[in-house]
This record gives structure tokens, C-alpha cells and sequence, in this order.
């Protein structure tokens, strides 16, 4: 007993449990993140093809993608995070998992625009028990000069998770519905499915059934394995965990901290260009240089996820090394990132040669995705650590309302207001429009097909380099956020081992 108050003592000097167990909490951790960010993505991979099947603009897709997810996902974060503060925070982020696990594979089974919408709110209400929780979770197992790599870790589960919805979501929606039925008709399950005509079914809606229903085992795992750490464990003994705040203290500690509010804004703005750019980097590929959906998942998607996740793990590491001697390095890191990617997005949109959109592309993801660590280092350290999860609430119900509510509609929105332009611009006699570009039942000549071909690409590319340029205001918060950042932070930062 009374080694395990000794223990108890030094756990800011430590962290909690083993280093092993530290490290392999991390990693399942970041494999309920990874396989958050593949139920949210997978959708934009298959992003095409839903448009086809439903004959959507690009503003509707933008709707359907964005705001209901994000409007749902903001207003069910807070009081999963009020209560992950009160409660097993384990054994909440085991539930949500199972519930938007099965709400993605019933995306498989939407029967047009309204139903694929109720399901991917189901998504959202489950996702939004993820973050919160996850990193109040670290922030107890991670003495504070360590949480900015942990915290890098875990945040690669955004760029890994686009990884494998790529990976595996662009070769599936690729499929025929009748070799599937065949293959499990062979290995015995055709009982199991008697009913259903094959031939009918479309790749994208296999690729949401077949992603989505593994994520029972991982909540399974996460409940059996991973011990709720005691309250504020790995802070100083100064910081007191003895009981749960009231809503109304975190929202006053917060307001003290205008860091916190800087860094959200800018974290808001970052998400609301990669969102944007994300839904419709698939059917940007696809319009623009004729990329198949599995090429543009395997060729593209995939391997600039990895060199997006390459980037929010140096992002991680390159703060805590710089932090010693520069103690605000959190806040400066992704300024100067975010701000180096608007010249390579814009450069890759614009480029003609897929080698070099590639290049340009990558470079472009690798900065990009630097600022992602510096948000939950920033949001859970200027709070005490009772306040951790709430304060992660408030973040991400901003960066989810405004980045994933408003950026992919805005780029759909600004698409269409593009590709008008073009379509007059080619032809000022036309009387095409948009939505005329993509309705069945209007008859449209070869030479007008042609026409809302090019603009509709056009408008894309000028829509998405329109959408980078907001990082440079994004930048510009991240360093004003610097200024108080120091004095805000609860942990002591710079040369302090803390």
C-alpha cells in the first residue's frame, strides 16, 4: 500500500504503468483514432461514385458530407466530454466505437440522399466520444514533457486512417456486386444472404459494410485492456485531482486563456481547409487527369495519408525538441507548416504532370498536417487536468462545426460558382448550368458534354487552390496564439522538466 502511494506521488516524474504498457495504451489508442478517421473518410474516398448514384452537385455533396456530421458530432462532443470527466472514460470510448462502427456499415444500405444523411449523423454522434476521452486518457498516462510526442502519436491516427480507407475502400468500391456474391456463396454464406440480387449492389456500398463492422473487435479490446488511470496522475502533486469541475469553472478557466481561443480559431480554419480539400480530392482526381476510383485511392489517396501522418509525427517531434530552447515552439511549429502548404497545394492543383502533382501534393500534406499534435497539446495543457476532456470538447465542437460543417460545402459551393464562370467563359451563349451539367433527365449534345466536362473540373481546381490560401490566416493565429501561450500553460514549458 504504501509503495503504491510513493508511486502515486512520483507519478509526474514517471507517467502511469509500465513504460510497455504506456507505449502499447498509446498505440490502441491510436488505433481507435485510425479507425475513427477510416469510418469518417471513407465516404470521400468513394466520393464519385455516391455522387453518380444519386446525382448530386457539388454543393449537395458538400452538404451531405459536412455540416449535418459536423452539426451532430459538436453537439453531442460536450456532454460526452462532461461526462468522460466524471465517469470510465474506457469504457465510453468502448461504446462509441460500436455505435459508429455499425452506422457506417449501414451507410452500405442508404437508399438515396436522406437515409445515407441519418447514417452518417450516427457516425457522428459515435465519433464525437473518441477525442475527448482518448486525451484525457494520455494525459494521464504522460508526464507533461512527454505529451507532445504521445499526443503526435495518437493524432496520427487522422493521416493513418486516410490510409486505410484508401487502401482498402478504393479497390472495394471497385468491385462487382456479383463477384462478391459469388465469393461468399463459396465459402458457404450464400444462406445467409438468399435474398439479395448481387448484380444490383454497388462497390461503394460493399466498401462501408466491409470497413465499417470491424470495429466491434477494436471495442472489444479497448475494454478489456486498457485500465482507467486515476485522475491527473502524471501532473505535480501541486495539481489537485480530487474532484470533477463543473462546466461552468472549465468554461471560466478557459476564458483566462486566450491562447486556447487563438489556437482553436486556427485550428478551426486548418480544419476547414482539410476537410474541404479532402472531400473532394478523389473526385478531383478523377475529373482532372481521368484517375479511376481505385487509382485514385491507391496512387494518391494512400500514399499522401502516410506522408500526412509522416508530417503530424515530425510536427510532434520537432516541438518537443524545439520546446527546451524554445518554449512557444507548440504554437510555431504549425504556423510556419501550414503557411510553407499553400504555395505546394496550389502549385499541385495547377500542375498537369502526375508525377509532379504527386511531389507537390505530398510536400504540401507533410506541412499541412504538422499543426495536428500542437491543437490537443495546446487545448489540454492551459486547463487543469480535471478539465481536459471538456476543454477538448469545446475545441473540436469549433473545429467540427466550422472546419467539417463549413468547409466541404464551401468548396462544393465555390466548385459550382467556378464552373458557371467557365461555362460562360467557353461558351457565353450557353444555357448550361450546373446542375443542368449533372441532371439525367436533361438532353445535352456531345459538344455540350464536353463542355461541362472541362468546366466542371476547372471549377473544382480553382475552388480547392481558393480553399488553401485560408491557411495563411490560419498561420497568422497560431503566432498571435505564441505570444500567450507561455503564461497560459498550466505545466512549466521550456527548460523545466515538468
Amino acid at each position: 500500500m504504501q509503495s503504491n502511494a510513493i508511486e502515486a506521488k512520483a507519478g509526474h516524474l514517471i507517467g502511469y504503468g509500465s513504460a510497455s504498457y504506456r507505449h502499447y495504451v498509446l498505440l490502441l489508442l491510436m488505433l481507435v483514432y485510425t479507425l475513427n478517421f477510416i469510418d469518417r473518410t471513407l465516404i470521400a474516398v468513394v466520393a464519385q461514385p455516391i455522387i453518380e448514384s444519386f446525382r448530386l452537385t457539388d454543393a449537395q455533396w458538400g452538404l451531405l458530407y459536412g455540416p449535418p456530421f459536423a452539426i451532430f458530432y459538436a453537439v453531442m462532443g460536450l456532454p460526452i466530454a462532461l461526462w468522460a470527466d466524471r465517469s470510465n472514460r474506457v469504457h465510453i470510448i468502448s461504446l462509441c466505437i460500436v455505435l459508429w462502427s455499425i452506422m457506417t456499415a449501414l451507410c452500405g444500405v442508404a437508399v438515396g440522399f436522406f437515409t445515407l444523411l441519418m447514417f452518417r449523423i450516427g457516425v457522428a454522434v459515435g465519433e464525437a466520444g473518441c477525442t475527448p476521452p482518448a486525451n484525457s486518457l494520455i494525459g494521464d498516462y504522460f508526464i507533461a514533457r512527454k505529451r507532445a510526442t504521445a499526443l503526435g502519436v495518437y493524432s496520427m491516427g487522422v493521416t493513418l486512417g486516410s490510409v486505410l480507407a484508401n487502401v482498402f475502400g478504393g479497390p472495394i468500391a471497385e468491385m462487382q456486386g456479383a463477384d462478391v456474391g459469388n465469393w461468399l456463396s463459396g465459402l458457404g454464406f450464400h444462406w445467409l444472404f438468399g435474398g439479395l440480387d448481387w448484380a444490383n449492389v454497388e462497390g461503394w456500398r460493399i466498401a462501408f459494410v466491409v470497413v465499417g463492422l470491424p470495429g466491434v473487435l477494436v471495442a472489444m479490446l479497448v475494454w478489456i485492456t486498457i485500465k482507467e488511470p486515476p485522475r491527473g496522475y502524471s501532473d505535480p502533486p501541486s495539481q489537485s485531482a480530487d474532484r470533477a469541475p463543473d462546466w461552468s469553472e472549465t468554461f471560466a478557466e478557459l476564458k483566462r486563456k486566450p491562447s486556447f481561443w487563438w489556437m482553436t480559431i486556427a485550428a478551426s480554419l486548418v480544419a476547414f481547409v482539410g476537410y474541404g480539400l479532402i472531400s473532394f480530392q478523389a473526385p478531383f482526381l478523377q475529373r482532372e487527369h481521368g484517375l479511376s476510383v481505385r487509382d485514385a485511392a491507391l496512387q494518391f489517396g494512400a500514399p499522401l495519408s502516410l506522408l500526412a501522418a509522416a508530417g503530424t509525427f515530425l510536427g510532434g517531434y520537432i516541438t518537443e525538441r524545439a520546446t527546451e530552447r524554445f518554449p512557444t515552439a507548440m504554437a510555431w511549429v504549425p504556423a510556419i507548416g501550414i503557411a510553407l502548404a499553400v504555395p505546394a497545394y496550389a502549385a499541385a492543383f495547377f500542375s498537369e504532370d502526375l508525377d509532379t502533382v504527386f511531389v507537390l501534393w505530398g510536400i504540401g500534406a507533410v506541412f499541412h498536417y504538422s499543426y495536428l499534435g500542437a491543437q490537443y497539446n495546446i487545448g489540454q495543457g492551459v486547463v487543469s487536468n480535471r478539465s481536459r476532456a471538456t476543454a477538448i470538447a469545446v475545441l473540436l465542437i469549433l473545429v467540427s462545426l466550422i472546419g467539417n460543417g463549413i468547409g466541404p460545402y464551401f468548396v462544393g459551393f465555390m466548385s459550382d460558382l467556378f464552373m458557371q464562370q467557365q461555362l460562360l467563359a467557353l461558351d457565353p451563349s450557353t444555357w448550361l448550368s450546373p446542375e443542368a451539367c449533372k441532371t439525367a433527365s436533361v438532353a445535352r449534345s456531345g459538344g455540350e458534354e464536353v463542355l461541362c466536362r472541362t468546366a466542371n473540373s476547372t471549377g473544382l481546381k480553382y475552388s480547392m487552390a481558393a480553399t488553401a490560401s485560408i491557411f495563411l490566416i490560419a498561420s497568422a493565429c497560431f503566432i498571435i496564439c505564441a505570444r500567450t501561450l507561455k503564461q497560459d500553460f498550466v505545466a512549466q514549458l521550456g527548460s523545466a522538466r515538468a
